[in-house]
């Protein structure tokens, strides 16, 4: 019996990031375009972009707190639930928000920043090793 790992019919979890990768790419794609729909700010989607990345400040405080910073804002949990939130509170600038946000997150993955491990900022669900 083969294992998982050593069948080759079936793809090792490294086999799919180009496939994670090009998903993250459309992901991203698909964002920019939603938000080009709504006529808001090109500005403010500048300013907006980069502003998850503010949570590798988590970093300061170790690998561990900058992991759980830094995926709290990369996963598309949070800007589902601002999302939601936002929608049913009638807050309708909450959607240009979390267009700008899942548009940060899709370009991420295509250019290979994934999720972090807490063993390393370079380790991630897209990377191939894992530092020890």
């Amino acid at each position: 019996m083969q294992t998982e790992t050593t069948d080759p019919k079936r793809p090792t979890m490294y086999q799919l990031i180009p496939l994670l990768r090009l998903e993250g790419f459309a992901i991203g794609l698909a964002a920019i375009f939603a938000y080009a729909s709504l006529e808001q700010s090109w500005t403010l989607f500048a300013i907006l972009f980069l502003s998850p990345d503010l949570a590798m400040l988590g970093y300061a405080f170790g690998a561990r707190v900058g992991a759980i910073a830094y995926n709290a804002m990369h996963g598309y949990i949070a800007p589902a639930a601002v999302g939601t939130i936002g929608w049913v509170a009638g807050w309708s600038e909450a959607i240009a928000l979390v267009t700008i946000w899942v548009a940060h997150i899709g370009l991420d993955r295509a250019i290979g920043y994934g999720l972090k491990h807490r063993s390393g900022f370079k380790t991630t669900h897209l990377s191939r090793q894992v530092q020890q």
